[in-house]
């Protein structure tokens, strides 16, 4: 299910990307030959182009007819796209004539520039063109946030309201955090949401945190060092709530079900020790297995205990409430379609600027180890379908694809858009050997992100990282 979410996505993302660089394409006349989204390399699992009036299809095909060819074409079907699907899900492409790209090098441009190629277009026509993938990408996102918004509003954990406190990673505890403290403020700045607080300790390398301890205030002295422990020690989740311990559901012949346990109770002891968490709940259940012990809950509001005899996997045999609506005071707002679509804007942006500001970690010592690729990716999506967690993540890799597409390493819309706003400053053209030369550069760059990526993801699949 993960894969199949991750394939949607990307193909989505692919599709919208090469679609705003085709769109920008046919406004200044300039010939697009082929759209595809995938590689077709050997072969296409469908191509179609439309000449003579009507569609044409082929399925599965390594070779396009020599009577598809623009040049066999009457005049005013050689603008005509010729619309394909590989067999390699890793991206796609659009072939627009007379530009160097990953399809194609200079050896394969028209002998003589023609009227409809890219290069000789305006270069304020050529930024166009090729900022188009990225811009499409970016307002994409947007939308899709906008559309969350509306359809589902919003579900928001203030960070305070996380009435059990937070567990935290061994690197906080480090620095004098306790399981069950809540961050009350960073270098003297009060916190309320849980994301800005995260990203806080991360990226702004605190000298203080005050915590929220029972029921005072405790102020901790930061080391300084978090984000390279955070990078050195690949840490995936800083801190989460502790959830409390409420049965959504007994399963048959459970030892929850036989001791008598019921949908809606809310345990808070175990053996007599109190124990509201599940993160405390669970090990004291491991320990016991095997062994009978008293269980105290909640219900309906009045506390209660069972004798239960705990399962040789020191399980109870529950399904837990998972929903944060129903366990903590969650913040739901619902939006109008006009109020969605600047709330969609503002949280694309947001959500953009804390992703940019997140890449410093790489920089720092061992942030290499953190690049994954489409097993990462792959990773993010739920195991079970879920339409707004698909539409949250895509949204964001659409920002990512944005982002990361822009960065200008040759090869990249990123590194076309610096040659054009050069040229356009010097009015100083390259030649075409150059950029074939700055296009296989960028090429080995972009190869050999892609190894280090997934080969940390197979290392990791192996357990050797």
């Amino acid at each position: 299910m993960k894969l199949l979410a991750l394939l949607l996505s990307l193909t989505l993302l692919v599709a919208t990307h090469e679609l705003g660089h085709l769109a920008f394409a046919k406004l200044f006349h300039t010939r697009v030959r082929r759209y595809y989204i995938f590689f077709n390399w050997k072969f296409s699992i469908i191509k179609a182009k439309k000449f003579g009036g009507k569609w044409h299809f082929l399925f599965f095909n390594s070779k396009t007819p020599d009577s598809w060819d623009e040049r066999n074409l009457a005049p005013e079907d050689q603008n005509n796209t010729l619309w394909g699907l590989g067999w390699i899900p890793l991206g796609g492409y659009c072939d627009i004539a007379g530009m160097v790209d990953e399809t194609k090098s200079s050896d394969d441009l028209e002998a003589e520039p023609q009227p409809w190629e890219y290069r000789t277009k305006p270069a304020w026509q050529r930024l166009c063109i090729i900022s188009g993938g990225v811009l499409v990408n970016f307002l994409s996102a947007l939308l899709i946030y906008g559309m969350i918004f509306a359809h589902w509003g919003t579900d928001e954990l203030p960070l305070r309201n996380a009435s059990l406190g937070y567990d935290y990673h061994q690197v906080l505890l480090d620095e004098g955090f306790q399981q069950g403290d809540i961050i009350y403020a960073i270098d003297g700045k009060e916190q309320y949401d849980f994301s800005e607080a995260t990203m806080s300790l991360l990226l702004d390398n605190p000298s203080s945190v005050t915590l929220m301890r029972a029921d005072s205030l405790v102020e901790v002295s930061m080391s300084g060092h978090l984000l390279e422990r955070v990078n050195k020690e690949r840490v995936k989740t800083l801190m989460v709530p502790r959830m409390p311990f409420v049965v959504r559901d007994c399963m048959v012949g459970s030892p929850a079900q036989k001791a008598g346990f019921m949908p809606g109770d809310s345990v808070i002891s175990i053996g007599g020790k109190p124990m509201p968490a599940f993160s405390d709940i669970s090990p004291a259940l491991a320990a016991a297995a095997g062994d009978s012990l008293t269980i105290g809950f909640y219900r309906a509001g009045v506390a209660d205990s069972l004798r239960v005899r705990i399962g040789e996997d020191g399980k109870l045999g529950v399904q837990l409430e998972s929903d944060l609506s129903r366990l903590f005071a969650v913040q739901h707002v619902d939006y109008t379609f006009f109020q969605a679509i600047p709330a969609g804007i503002s949280h694309g942006w947001h959500t953009l600027v804390d992703y940019v500001s997140s890449l410093k970690a790489l920089f720092a010592p061992g942030g290499v180890q953190n690049l994954g690729g489409f097993g990462t990716m792959a990773s993010i999506f739920p195991k079970q379908w879920d339409w707004l967690s698909f539409w949250n993540i895509t949204a964001l890799l659409a920002l990512i694809l944005a982002f990361m597409n822009i960065i200008p390493i040759p090869g990249l819309d990123g590194g076309h858009i610096v040659i054009t706003l050069w040229e356009m400053v010097t009015r100083r053209r390259p030649s075409e050997k150059l950029l074939d030369i700055l296009q296989n550069i960028g090429l080995f760059i972009l190869f050999a992100l892609l190894i280090v990526a997934n080969g940390n993801d197979l290392l990791r699949a192996l357990g050797l990282m």
